[in-house]
């Protein structure tokens, strides 16, 4: 994984950030597996002359700017209204109005030969937890950043339906793949 040294920043004009939910529950035929896109974020990635692993990572996510681009499985298929539904939903289940903006500052990287592991601390619905980001190539140009965010470890109760028989798994999927000849 060769990258150059300085400050690089990434955001929706060279990149894109996804989240994933899954179903489970009795009800979960009728609900749908999300892909939904944040469309408001920045990460910004300061690399040393001294190498990689010597890296800072920071990122902010304006959770207000979730967009459900996908659904997958389900009785029907998604429509106007239910990515509208879907989006008030998620934006009421991680209180948007109290906690607006999630962020993630490093604390350390690891790095191998072709990726890397960025330890750091996520805050997220007022909590602050650890969490770790495994970042690989995609293409020579392209990096793919990848971890997964526990719900209930930010104090988030995950979204139920249907009289709780449609629950969206606590784990979400989170995948961030930026371009780096596109840096801002």
């Amino acid at each position: 994984m060769t990258i150059r040294t300085g400050r690089l920043r990434f955001g929706p004009d060279n990149g894109r950030m996804l989240l994933r939910t899954a179903r489970k529950g009795v009800g979960s035929a009728v609900g749908h597996d999300l892909t939904i896109e944040v469309t408001d974020w920045s990460v910004q990635i300061d690399i040393p002359e001294t190498g990689r692993a010597d890296a800072t990572a920071t990122a902010r996510v304006e959770l207000g700017s979730l967009a459900v681009r996908k659904g997958t499985g389900g009785a029907l298929p998604l429509t106007d209204k239910d990515r509208g539904e879907i989006e008030k939903n998620a934006r009421r289940t991680l209180d948007v109005d109290r906690h607006p903006t999630a962020s993630f500052a490093s604390t350390g990287v690891v790095t191998s030969d072709d990726s890397a592991t960025i330890g750091g601390t996520l805050t997220l619905h007022g909590v602050a937890a650890p969490i770790n980001v495994e970042v690989r190539g995609a293409t020579p140009d392209r990096y793919r950043a990848t971890t997964v965010v526990t719900q209930s470890t930010y104090g988030i109760k995950p979204y139920t339906g249907l009289l709780g028989a449609l629950k969206v798994r606590d784990d979400v999927e989170v995948e961030i793949e930026v371009e780096l000849g596109r840096d801002l």
